[in-house]
């Protein structure tokens, strides 16, 4: 009798766990088939769990970087920008500067062209002041407020001798803007000078601050061309930053690409393999569903009848 018992409780017991185990594996399979995720946790595959939790990793500094990326790309673009309305300023000067040479003009078409040449360095100004997305000095480097101020007509530097750069990640960094005085300042025969005061000077001598005027257009002609040849250096150099942030994106891109790759490779399950596999669980189980049904209708009498 004992033995009987025992021999129906085993029977259950093992009936139970072979069903339990069944519909466990039943269960997985479907939330891989439903999910694509091969691992549905990391016993599954201790080794595959640790790379995908790197490649995570690497997906979220990539997302960072490329934050970094957009925002110089971002900054240069505005720089770019001004750095064309700079050179548009000089050529509309070095025109005045270049009539003003001719010594057929009346008094009143060289103050016309004085007014003309102040209005060029108010207009450099607003330039020389603009801001980055952030609202900080394209051109202030690291100082807090405008890059330029005009006291008493004169304009002096505000801004920090440095650029902050920008973090691109893997190591790379990119100064996305100049200084005022890298772009506008420059020396010529020995002195030191900037566009504001050579539009300045040209000004006044045309609106007749007593100076000879052909001497003055000759001098700032000669100044506008250094000027210019230093804004399309810096156009140049701003070029080249650019081109390298976009170097890095192709190679941030190409990276995440092999990252993606990897991941549906180590971590992503074989939807057809997954399915069969899910249909031969099932099958299984239902058989076994149905065996174990009907040994467990069957009474101890009839076993022994």
């Amino acid at each position: 009798m004992m033995t009987i018992n025992l021999s129906t409780a085993s029977f259950y017991e093992k009936s139970t766990r072979q069903l339990t185990e069944l519909r466990g594996q039943a269960a997985k399979l479907q939330q891989q088939a439903s999910t694509g995720d091969r691992l549905t946790a990391s016993s599954d595959d201790p080794v595959a769990a640790a790379r995908l939790r790197t490649l995570s990793r690497d997906e979220r500094l990539s997302r960072v970087d490329q934050a970094g990326s957009n925002a110089a790309m971002a900054e240069m673009e505005l720089v770019d920008s001004a750095l064309g309305s700079v050179a548009n300023v000089l050529m509309r000067a070095t025109e005045l500067a270049q009539q003003a040479a001719n010594g057929t003009l009346t008094d009143g078409q060289r103050a016309a062209l004085g007014v003309e040449a102040a209005d060029l360095r108010a207009t450099l100004l607003t330039i020389a002041n603009g801001v980055n997305g952030s609202g900080h000095a394209l051109f202030g480097g690291q100082g807090a407020g405008a890059a330029y101020a005009d006291v008493g007509g004169v304009i002096t530097y505000q801004g920090s001798t440095t650029s902050k750069a920008i973090d691109l990640g893997a190591g790379q960094m990119v100064t996305p803007s100049l200084t005022g005085p890298e772009l506008l300042s420059f020396e010529v025969g020995g002195t030191e000078t900037d566009l504001f005061a050579v539009l300045g000077t040209l000004a006044a001598s045309l609106q007749g601050d007593g100076t000879d005027t052909g001497v003055a257009s000759r001098t700032a002609l000669d100044q506008l061309a250094v000027g210019m040849d230093k804004i399309t250096t810096s156009q140049a150099v701003i070029g080249a930053r650019m081109n390298w942030v976009e170097l890095m994106d192709d190679r941030r891109l190409t990276n995440g690409e092999l990252r993606a790759a990897e991941v549906d490779d180590v971590g992503s399950a074989d939807l057809a393999v997954t399915v069969s596999k899910l249909q031969e669980v099932m099958t299984v189980l239902e058989a076994s569903q149905a065996s174990f049904v009907r040994l467990a209708n069957l009474s101890l009498f009839n076993q022994l009848s």
